[in-house]
């Protein structure tokens, strides 16, 4: 079973930090875990890893695609497990550095898609009348265990649920609790953490910092290129709140506002995602002393 030390936490934590110290102690390659981070031109608002920050430690699954592209949870399993082979091969550990928990999940366990190859057309255009609400009532009338874990304002995914429901007669929550949900590799889960007024200050302080390193101009010059709300790269916190700004309905500084305030509901959702999917191994980070953390961890990793 191939070995795999993965880095997990909220945002603005340090995982970036912490997978760059792994990757040096244990001859490592770093494969980043965010669903973002694998878009060009998107650098300031992922908080993307720096060539400065990497250290001459090689990172995989950064700047793949173009921002008008779309990239699935599949693709990225199927990315993620061919790299953790090729680094394994080389003698190198695998190292996986993310927040995005479902695609994390996706490529580390016997997580299976029922991959309908299409683009989703058909469903869209059947329901395209539907509100969200309407959409979400009709999914818990025919899988109400799916409709309990998808907001009602996650259009893609609920139409999704209900697309595998009408084309395979099968129940979306149905497929995966038949699924064992069993991890494929021998990893460790690194989970960082600090106290959470903290976590938030430091969230708060990083959009500041974007805003001074020009994100305006990144996200108006991908408006400028073409990209839409409806693109999956400009889902991402830090792009989608512009779009608002730049219809003329709320100003600058309401945008950097939403930014900081979907950071921080973001954060709350990855410590749950986390908590309840993985066996985590958590640490607290020593902010005034992060040197101190890494060597908390290397103790307890055996590679």
């Amino acid at each position: 079973m191939e070995k795999v030390i993965v880095v997990i936490g909220p945002t603005s934590v340090g995982k970036t930090k912490m997978g760059v110290a792994l990757a040096k102690k244990f001859n490592g390659e770093v494969i980043s875990g965010d669903s973002m981070q694998i878009y060009k031109q998107m650098d300031i608002g992922t908080a993307k890893v720096t060539e400065e920050e990497k250290e001459g430690i090689i990172h995989h699954c950064v700047d793949i695609l173009n921002s008008d592209e779309t990239y699935s949870v599949h693709d990225f399993q199927q990315t993620v497990r061919k790299k953790i082979t090729e680094i394994t091969q080389r003698g190198h550990v695998p190292i996986i550095v993310g927040g995005t928990g479902l695609y994390i999940k996706a490529a580390l366990y016997d997580y299976q898609f029922d991959e309908m190859e299409n683009d989703h057309h058909a469903i869209n255009e059947k329901y395209k009348d539907y509100t969200n609400e309407q959409l979400h009532d009709h999914l818990k009338s025919i899988d109400e265990e799916s409709a309990k874990t998808l907001h009602f304002n996650n259009r893609r995914r609920v139409l999704r649920a209900i697309e595998i429901f009408e084309e395979t007669g099968q129940k979306k929550s149905d497929i995966e609790a038949l699924q064992q949900h069993v991890c494929l590799y021998d990893a460790y889960f690194v989970g960082l953490t600090i106290e959470r007024e903290l976590l938030y200050n430091r969230i708060n302080q990083r959009v500041d910092a974007m805003k001074e390193q020009g994100l305006e101009k990144e996200v108006t010059d991908l408006y400028y290129q073409g990209l839409e709300r409806s693109n999956q790269s400009m889902k991402a916190i830090g792009y989608k709140e512009w779009f608002d700004y730049f219809e003329g309905i709320i100003d600058k500084e309401t945008v950097y506002e939403n930014i900081k305030k979907h950071s921080r509901q973001y954060a709350k959702r990855q410590y749950t995602w986390f908590k309840n999917q993985f066996d985590v191994h958590w640490y607290n980070v020593q902010i005034d002393n992060f040197e101190k953390t890494v060597h908390d961890v290397l103790k307890d990793i055996c590679v």
